[in-house]
């Protein structure tokens, strides 16, 4: 009888420690960043008008030009927390019409200065 009450016992704490997620708290896991990180200073250096490789001196190369209609680069950022699992993601896509900046669209709040070209106020 002692002998069954052990093997009870070992079969119910091996189920519940191997089962469950007792100690997913003890577990290290580490933080996932994938993509373009870009912070809002960056987005407000856009101006309308801006040429493809000013845009990429700004924000740096796209995670995906569209293969069809390469007028448009999309800048994805994704963020998992280890330990949270918590998931963050920003996007910003950047149009272009006839090689320039034409719109931006996105999680990101278009800048003061967006709309006013680089080269407005040279002769």
């Amino acid at each position: 009888m002692k002998q069954f009450r052990t093997l009870v016992l070992a079969a119910t704490l091996t189920t519940a420690v191997s089962g469950c997620s007792v100690f997913d708290w003890m577990v290290y896991k580490i933080d996932i960043p994938q993509g373009n990180f870009i912070e809002q200073v960056q987005v407000d250096k856009l101006r309308v008008g801006m040429t493809p490789e000013q845009v990429e001196f700004v924000l740096g190369r796209p995670v995906l030009r569209d293969s069809f209609a390469s007028d448009t680069w999309y800048y994805v950022y994704q963020f998992k927390n280890g330990r949270t699992n918590e998931l963050t993601r920003k996007e910003l896509v950047v149009n272009f019409t006839d090689g320039k900046v034409s719109t931006l669209k996105g999680d990101y709040e278009v800048g003061d200065d967006f709309y006013t070209p680089l080269d407005a106020g040279r002769p």
